[in-house]
């Protein structure tokens, strides 16, 4: 189809942009009456309506290795679908480090952008991710040598550039991005921030992105924190002693990367309602539960049914907890999916197939989500 080539084409084109430069990017395709899923048979539709339900926007990244082209920008029966069942949307690379800022002075901007004009056209709300990282760096930034002084500026520059662009148009920004260790200790080696700067810069960057976007609600994000344990607590114990010196953070997010290989973590509402209990705003953003798959072979009824019911157990702590308000699974199909990648012997970890059709999983979800909306209404 011409018109879907030339959006391509305009993407790509102007995929180096510098940080005062905002060219117009041209309409994302958009799907026929024809071709669009039943509105009331959606995610979205079910949903209360205050809760968001998301999704990873697949692209950058592991994406850039596969024999496909950027699944966001060309696969419009993937746009069809990423528009009709979720309310939010995230990018899964498009702002990360590498891809947005890939040398010192330059920023990648384009891909970022249809991602936000393709939400404002699908009345869907952007969750930022991530400004504060020890993964997905550039090389220049993690072997540039730079002063202590020069880096903070990298970063306060960073973020301000990033945030400020699309200030009024994220929701929700993962300021702070895996900063725990296991056992609750900051990461001091990895982390080029934390480790040449001090734990210090973690407020700063939340000072930083505040000035840039005032009404956008700060996060941080991790994984392995859906119980209660070591790197969840470093969490509840930080947090309170930032917001007493005044720094605007808003929200504690759990990732939610499940494997079934391992037992659901049965505290997750627990561990939910703890940081409720501070005031926080709370959110589950990563969620996706592979699973042991052997390659050429398909998942068994039973371990379909364990997966669903996975989510299904997720999706309700959150519902159950007052200012749980995101719900984000880490990809909805199985064709992009970012496990069977880093995961060997694991995969088949979202709710639709490769085909797009639905897995128990998905429906799981769905009554979930209807339940929830029956029952409570507008929570």
């Amino acid at each position: 189809m011409q018109v879907r080539s030339s959006i391509a084409a305009t993407v790509l084109a102007s995929a180096m942009i510098l940080p005062m430069a905002a060219p117009a990017l041209a309409a994302p395709d958009q799907p026929s009456r024809s071709q669009a899923v039943e509105k009331k048979d959606t995610l979205r539709w079910v949903a209360p309506q205050d809760l968001k339900i998301g999704t990873a926007v697949a692209g950058g990244g592991h994406h850039e290795t596969q024999p496909y082209p950027a699944p966001f920008t060309f696969d419009q029966e993937y746009r069809q679908r990423l528009a009709a069942e979720f309310s939010s949307v995230s990018p899964e690379n498009q702002s990360k480090w590498e891809f947005v800022h890939p040398e010192h002075n330059t920023y990648r901007f384009a891909e970022m952008d249809a991602i936000v004009q393709f939400a404002q056209e699908n009345k869907q709300v952007v969750r930022g991710h991530t400004l504060f990282w020890h993964s997905q760096n550039p090389a220049w930034l993690e072997e540039g040598n730079f002063s202590k002084d020069e880096l903070r500026a990298i970063l306060k520059d960073h973020i301000q550039t990033v945030v400020g662009r699309y200030a009024g148009k994220i929701q929700q920004w993962d300021v702070a991005n895996e900063i725990f260790n296991e056992d609750g200790t900051l990461r001091t080696t990895d982390n080029i921030w934390i480790r040449e700067l001090g734990p210090e810069i973690i407020a700063d960057a939340f000072r930083w992105a505040h000035e840039a976007d005032p009404k956008a609600k700060l996060f941080f994000n991790d994984y392995g924190v859906e119980g209660i344990n070591a790197k969840s607590n470093a969490y509840l114990d930080l947090i309170p002693k930032l917001q007493a010196q005044g720094v605007p953070v808003d929200g504690f997010a759990i990732q939610g990367h499940l494997s079934t290989r391992y037992g659901f973590p049965g505290d997750l509402q627990a561990n939910l309602q703890r940081f409720d209990a501070l005031g926080l705003e709370t959110a589950i953003t990563e969620i996706d539960v592979r699973m042991d798959v052997a390659a050429g072979t398909t998942p068994t009824d039973a371990q379909l049914a364990t997966q669903a019911s996975y989510y299904q157990r997720a999706l309700e702590a959150c519902v159950s907890v007052e200012e749980c308000n995101s719900f984000t699974i880490w990809g909805f199909t199985d064709k992009y999916s970012w496990v069977p990648v880093f995961f060997s012997g694991e995969g088949e970890a979202t709710v639709m197939w490769n085909d797009f059709t639905r897995k128990p999983a998905y429906y799981a979800l769905q009554d979930t989500l209807e339940q929830a909306s029956s029952g409570r209404g507008n929570r």
